[in-house]
């Protein structure tokens, strides 16, 4: 008969505490996917929100299966540039983040973003369950009050997210020179020259206002 050795009730309760404290954890790892045009400005925004981990860029909601971003801007493939947005729940909600969202767009705007027009520019709420959907849902009726119009922006349930090619991570804080009409700059200047020169923030401000979260 084999022996057994019994913990003793100390460390019984820490192992118990450990486990509470590691399943709270994984409760508050949470992540929310949107598309808002110009994916780098959409992950610009939200790593500077308080609760937000991580945003990383990508693609989504179409039917090509690891499509490139020449193939998605050309047009279709369906997908939708986007950003997952991974955060934690216990300091911030995906209502508040949707919120946020709503406001840091043209959600009036079917045809895209600003300068940038097509398919893959517009803007989309994309769930992963029923929670995520009454949020988006709600968030989008507020906004839509808030703003006195109509909120074209669709809330749709997820599929495949795949990640954008590795220099358009982070874009909008890059090193790295890249050849521009302005010259060799590096990416973080062509980054604010490019968001300045498609009008995003004068056109967010123009709708939303002192309500804009991004714009000085």
């Amino acid at each position: 008969m084999p022996r057994f050795t019994f913990a003793r009730p100390a460390l019984l309760s820490a192992l118990l505490v450990l486990g509470l404290s590691a399943q709270s954890h994984r409760a508050e790892a949470a992540e929310i996917i949107v598309a808002g045009g110009c994916f780098w400005c959409v992950e610009a925004d939200f790593e500077k929100v308080a609760g937000v981990k991580e945003a990383v860029s990508g693609y989504t909601g179409g039917k090509t299966a690891n499509p490139t971003y020449k193939q998605v801007t050309r047009g279709g493939t369906g997908h939708y540039e986007a950003v997952k947005i991974s955060y934690d729940a216990g300091k911030i909600s995906d209502r508040q983040l949707y919120d946020l969202f709503l406001r840091s767009v043209d959600p009036t705007d079917a045809g895209g973003q600003f300068c940038d027009r097509g398919e893959s520019y517009r803007t989309a709420i994309f769930y992963t369950d029923a929670g995520q959907k009454g949020a988006a849902i709600a968030a989008k009726a507020e906004a839509e009050k808030a703003l006195g119009k109509r909120i074209v922006t669709p809330i749709l349930p997820a599929k495949a997210f795949y990640l954008a090619e590795g220099y358009h991570q982070d874009y909008y804080k890059g090193s790295d020179r890249v050849v521009t009409r302005f010259g060799i700059i590096t990416q973080s200047d062509a980054y604010k020259r490019y968001r300045k020169g498609c009008g995003r923030d004068e056109r967010v401000k123009q709708l939303w206002g002192s309500a804009a979260p991004f714009v000085n």
